[in-house]
């Protein structure tokens, strides 16, 4: 099929604006290829890879402000597996999960379906909005800091209640702000505002979460790649259990040294800021864009899910815009609606989002509406 070729000034210098897998810095790539013989392809046991973990550990600390105690793990297979790992070494009986959207909800069926816990309580909200606080008879909370799947973003505040607080923070780490006090597992993937690949989990741990782990390895059985104090073990001597992709330990510690070289997280909180009144208020502006999550209080600074008017249809729009170079807008399959889905992660460029914007705009009007 033959689409419009967009202007030249209309053109994204990097069209890469994917939720995740995100944009990775073109400069992190080269630092990687430049490290030649010396890092890809030795052992993550040894001082080479060894030192790249410590980095990470070393500026998550300082990047997140972990308080003494708090401890940096790492294991593999990213936050689905770091939610099966939960089951075993963090929730001891019954947890609560709030769930407003597809990842969320995964967490909660996964403690639902797990025999030796007990069925979880389940705080939902309908897709494009958050669920208001609530406390019950648990000793997990599940939050999550921003669902990917809707755009939707929520402070991350400690119930009034007895209870480890267990953040997913895969698609707003190292972007919103989030105080360590109000959790005790804040966990996340790093391809998203990190700007590396999938396939690792980071933890950040408090000494609740660390004690929770030691009292449950002491009863309970977990599958060896899935338990929680071999992984804080291992994380102490800067390894992973398992053989880690390596070139995703070197892509996270580059971007986060990259955070904390502009000003960390304000820094970061503050672009997004700016990032996210340009989409939404874009979208505001357009007759055939609508922001869905109604409430702007509620609309995530990392990840913008826009509708589109029908007479528009998102998938020969993004096809269009694929063929020009604009890359992964496509809507999570799994709201079935008719919208495309911007990544505004720190490494994407802001005059890139507002070049975006203008291509969405001209495309549109190229079908007449």
């Amino acid at each position: 099929m033959n689409h419009p070729v967009l202007p030249d000034h209309l053109r994204p210098r990097d069209g890469r604006f994917g939720s995740g897998p995100s944009k990775v810095r073109t400069e992190a790539l080269g630092a990687l290829a430049a490290s030649g013989t010396s890092y890809m392809g030795t052992s993550h046991r040894r001082d080479g890879v060894r030192s790249v973990v410590a980095r990470i550990r070393s500026g998550m600390s300082e990047l997140f402000s972990l308080p003494d105690g708090y401890e940096v793990v790492l294991g593999n297979g990213g936050a689905t597996a770091f939610w099966d790992a939960a089951t075993f070494r963090l929730i001891e009986r019954r947890s609560l999960h709030y769930v407003f959207g597809e990842f969320s909800s995964k967490f909660a069926g996964i403690a639902a379906a797990a025999p030796f816990l007990d069925e979880p309580v389940v705080v939902d909200a309908p897709l494009g909005s958050r669920p208001d606080p609530a406390t019950a008879d648990v000793d997990a909370y599940a939050l999550i800091h921003n669902e990917t799947s809707t755009g939707v973003a929520m402070d991350v505040i400690r119930p009034p209640a007895d209870g480890l607080v267990l953040v997913d923070g895969t698609s707003a780490a190292g972007v919103l702000a989030v105080d360590p006090a109000e959790f005790d597992a804040y966990y996340f993937s790093p391809q998203k505002a990190f700007a590396a690949d999938g396939g690792l989990w980071v933890a950040l741990c408090s000494p609740a979460a660390l004690e929770r782990i030691e009292h449950l390895a002491a009863g309970r059985w977990s599958p060896p790649v899935l338990d929680l104090q071999k992984a804080v073990a291992n994380a102490r001597k800067d390894q992973t259990l398992n053989t880690p992709a390596l070139a995703t330990l070197f892509l996270l510690a580059d971007q986060t040294e990259w955070l904390l070289a502009r000003g960390g997280i304000e820094w970061a909180t503050e672009r997004a800021e700016r990032a996210a009144a340009m989409v939404y208020g874009w979208a505001e502006r357009g007759s055939a864009t609508t922001p869905f999550v109604a409430d702007p209080a509620h609309r995530s600074a990392t990840v913008a899910t826009i509708d589109l008017d029908d007479r528009i249809p998102a998938a020969d729009l993004t096809a269009a815009l694929r063929a020009n170079g604009i890359l992964d807008i496509e809507s999570y399959r799994g709201l079935q609606r008719n919208q495309i889905r911007i990544g505004m992660f720190p490494a994407v460029d802001l005059d890139d989002l507002e070049r975006l914007t203008e291509a969405v705009d001209w495309m549109i009007e190229q079908r007449g509406a």
